[in-house]
């Protein structure tokens, strides 16, 4: 009797059991409508914050070219503060409101009139009402030499004329000789910077493509400072896989000024 009792008390356990996972609700699928409506809603809300960061606070800028040789190098990657000129609002002519204005000796992106589509960046060395010259490489601001510690010049390169450089009579302050005005990279002006425009300039003097050239910059045309470099590498390195094996670790940090 005590026998046929166990065996039935261990059979009515089985069948309780078996009926507990028979009633256990059944596991939602792995890529159920539930699951993709939540993933497509976290990309979503990710995309709009990216988009937000992209647009009104942060940029990216990759250097390359060499005109600003010696504080920024070709192969740096740099990020840009929009906050503080005041990022453009897409698809008008508004900005949003900036916190400064931009100074003598600030490294600024802009958008180049010359290349519609293309941003560069160069050094600010003329603000509105400023005049400007230059003399045997030398810059006078408002008759004052200017203190550069970070241009680079090539002393054995000589100075050359370029026809682009005509634009400059618009603003040029007359000759009171009346003599002909034929300005070369080193030597040109004195010229007035007008209103909402700005003169910039790229450290390594002689092989920057800048305002002596093409040029004022609209002030709306400010993108922002480039602030920290988060990655840099050699692009002329003799290496394979350059991205990798031409690094320059010791680069990233604080953009230089």
């Amino acid at each position: 009797m005590a026998r046929g009792r166990r065996a039935k008390d261990s059979t009515g356990a089985a069948d309780e059991a078996a009926g507990a996972k028979r009633k256990r609700p059944p596991s939602p699928a792995a890529f159920s409508a539930e699951w993709s409506r939540d993933w497509a809603r976290t990309l979503f809300v990710a995309f709009l914050i990216f988009l937000f960061f992209r647009t009104f606070l942060l940029a990216t800028f990759v250097i390359t070219s060499g005109s600003m040789e010696g504080t920024l190098l070709v192969g740096d990657f740099l990020l840009v503060n929009k906050t503080s000129l005041g990022a453009p609002i897409p698809f008008t002519s508004a900005r949003m409101p900036g916190y400064a204005e931009p100074e003598y000796g600030d490294i600024i992106v802009f958008r180049a009139d010359h290349s519609p589509g293309l941003d560069i960046v160069k050094r600010t060395v003329g603000v509105p009402g400023d005049t400007l010259r230059m003399e045997e490489g030398l810059l006078y601001r408002n008759g004052v030499a200017v203190d550069e510690p970070y241009v680079r010049r090539n002393p054995r390169q000589p100075d050359e004329g370029d026809p682009r450089m005509r634009w400059q009579l618009e603003h040029l302050i007359p000759d009171p000789e009346g003599g002909g005005y034929e300005p070369t990279r080193d030597n040109w002006g004195p010229l007035v910077v007008p209103p909402e425009r700005y003169f910039m300039l790229g450290d390594n003097r002689d092989e920057s493509y800048d305002s002596r050239f093409w040029g004022f910059v609209e002030r709306g045309k400010m993108r922002g400072r480039p602030f920290f470099i988060y990655f840099s590498y050699d692009r002329e390195a003799l290496k394979p896989v350059k991205f990798l094996t031409a690094m320059r670790p010791g680069r990233i940090g604080p953009s230089p000024d």
